[in-house]
This record gives structure tokens, sequence and C-alpha cells, in this order.
């Protein structure tokens, strides 16, 4: 999936957490979240990872 960075950076602000506290939240590894941030992609169930540990729906992190 393609995950925006600026609408993934913004629901981190709201959420007031971090790349580290974000991978320990979702439970995936810390070099994954940089994955995407570097890429801006990952897999469908990484991001529903990220979405959940970020208390919003996936389709608010992912390219329209």
């Amino acid at each position: 999936m393609k995950i925006c960075k600026r609408k993934l950076e913004i629901a981190m602000a709201r959420s007031k957490l971090n790349r580290n506290t974000l991978a320990e939240m979702a439970g995936i590894p810390i070099p994954t979240v940089c994955n995407v941030y570097k890429r801006g992609s990952c897999k469908p169930a990484t991001a529903g990872k990220i979405a959940q540990a970020l208390g919003v729906d996936v389709t608010e992190i992912i390219e329209d």
C-alpha cells in the first residue's frame, strides 16, 4: 500500500508518537517504520497495524 508521509506525520503528531513508540505500539520492528517513511509503502497488514496504533482508520494514512 502507498502511505502518504504527510498524513502519517500528521497522525503521529496528533497521537504524540515518535517512530520508536509507534513501532512498539504497532508491534512491528523500528526498521519497518523507518522503511515505511523512506519508501512510502508497506504491506496492507503493516498499514493496518500502524493505523490501529495511531487510533485512525487506515484510509487516513494512505495516498488518495
